[in-house]
């Protein structure tokens, strides 16, 4: 199902965002059907809180830049719970959209390497 996704401006995307339990209910449907909608909006990583769900999850599919990064062909992965644990390497200029601001792009540095526990 596709879902709609929420503009910038709208205050879930500033809520705080609660842990997902192993018990969720629905936590596969959810899953499938953001990765439905990401791909109807042609975007590469879609997070909870942009359809509307304060939740800690985020998904990502890079295989868009397999032709630009080799390491991005087959990169789909889902993220629950996710936690920042160390970020190293000079900022890197990146172009990126964001699916809540359609149409606008920008560059973002940002450290080529990070790892996350999830």
């Amino acid at each position: 199902m596709i879902l709609p996704i929420i503009a910038y401006g709208n205050k879930v995307l500033k809520e705080k965002t609660i842990e997902v339990k192993k018990q969720d209910n629905g936590l596969n449907d959810l899953i499938s059907n953001m990765f439905e909608t990401m791909y109807n909006a042609h975007g590469v990583g879609l997070a909870a809180p942009q359809i509307g769900q304060s939740l800690r999850l985020f998904i990502v599919d890079a295989s868009s830049f397999k032709d630009e990064e080799r390491s991005s062909n087959g990169f789909k992965k889902v993220f629950i719970n996710p936690q920042i644990i160390k970020e190293s390497g000079d900022e890197e200029l990146f172009n990126e959209g964001c699916l809540s601001i359609p149409e606008v792009r920008e560059d973002v540095n940002r450290k080529p390497n990070i790892t996350i526990t999830y």
